[in-house]
């Protein structure tokens, strides 16, 4: 990679993240493992601090041993330089640097099975929120099949009280090549694998923004497929789900929009629920507006950014596999302010 591309993709990753930490657009949260507000996300912060006390106790010994070695047997000005007694074979030391690793393994094992096996056996409970979580190149379709909702990007869930666990079971597939839903503070990572339905599930138990991404290296646009998971009250939740039930109002204030929204491309990869369009390749694009951000989490969903992602794709998101429509500046115009009515 030459060095004007390095920095190019630098400054925009910047960029991004600088973004979607803009406190005016709710709170974000850093992806680390070792904050975790998720059961699932706790029991695997505590087998990565058991793992690391383990494994720091072995660089300790042997770190320790070595620097032993290199200052008591270090050259002296009085050494004769004669060769020091040679022993050849000790079963005692052969056999505990075999036995003591392998136990060391077994016990990382058994730890790391446990955790897997608590997390993954766990009761779904009848009044659980299941999500159906399609990976795309490269973007993420929420499908919630009890409420009739289809969203893309974004998770909505609500948060889990502990003495009331409602927790939400995600049923992740994919549309085309291995994927990785991965939210550190929510849960550890799970593939989504073509013809191979997985599933994980998450409960949170504070309010916000966790961010995460796809964690399985999908294509040219793998470090771009991005994802937030809003975490709200159960109030905030029931709203924003009605909110998401109702169809796109369809106005005619903008219907010169409509007019080159049918007659563009838009229709063969995008949908527009009770409106027009039955795409399956692109987003959703129902209540498009309610949604902070676009391009994956790439951009915030301005009306700017929007009319950016229109003209010219790879403004916002380098290598956007989305063609640039041929539409003068006026359609544009046109088109955008059609779709800042999806909210």
């Amino acid at each position: 990679m030459n060095t004007r591309r390095t920095k190019t993709l630098a400054v925009h990753c910047f960029a991004t993240a600088a973004a979607l930490a803009d406190p005016a657009h709710g709170p974000s949260s850093p992806t680390s493992i070792f904050n975790p507000v998720s059961t699932p996300a706790q029991s695997v912060y505590g087998l990565s601090l058991f793992v690391l006390a383990i494994t720091a106790g072995v660089f300790v010994l042997v770190f320790g041993l070595l620097a032993y070695a290199v200052i008591k047997f270090r050259e002296r000005v009085r050494d004769d330089k004669s060769e020091p007694p040679q022993v050849y074979g000790s079963t005692q030391v052969e056999t505990a640097w075999t036995v003591i690793p392998v136990l060391i393994v077994l016990v990382l094992l058994l730890a790391t099975v446990r955790v897997i096996a608590n997390v993954q056996e766990a009761a779904k409970p009848s009044d659980a929120i299941e999500v159906t979580v399609i990976g795309h190149q490269f973007w993420w379709e929420y499908r919630y099949p009890g409420f009739d909702v289809v969203t893309a990007n974004e998770l909505h869930v609500p948060v889990s009280d502990p003495a009331h666990p409602t927790p939400t079971f995600l049923t992740l597939l994919s549309a085309d090549t291995d994927h990785s839903f991965w939210v550190p503070r929510l849960a550890g990572k799970t593939d989504l694998i073509p013809n191979h339905p997985n599933s994980m599930w998450i409960d949170p138990h504070e309010t916000g923004v966790y961010l995460g991404q796809c964690a399985q290296y999908c294509g040219v646009q793998h470090a771009m497929m991005l994802l937030r998971v809003y975490v709200q009250t159960r109030a905030d939740f029931d709203r924003w789900m009605e909110q998401q039930r109702r169809f796109a109002v369809d106005s005619e204030a903008v219907s010169q929009g409509k007019v080159v929204f049918e007659t563009s491309p838009c229709l063969v990869c995008h949908r527009v629920s009770g409106i027009a369009g039955d795409g399956q390749f692109g987003p959703d694009l129902t209540h498009l507006m309610s949604r902070d951000t676009i391009a994956s989490g790439a951009a915030l969903n301005t009306p700017e950014n929007l009319r950016k992602w229109i003209q010219d794709p790879s403004s916002i998101k380098r290598g956007a596999l989305m063609p640039a429509f041929q539409l003068s500046d006026p359609q544009i115009d046109e088109l955008t302010a059609y779709l800042e009515t999806f909210r």
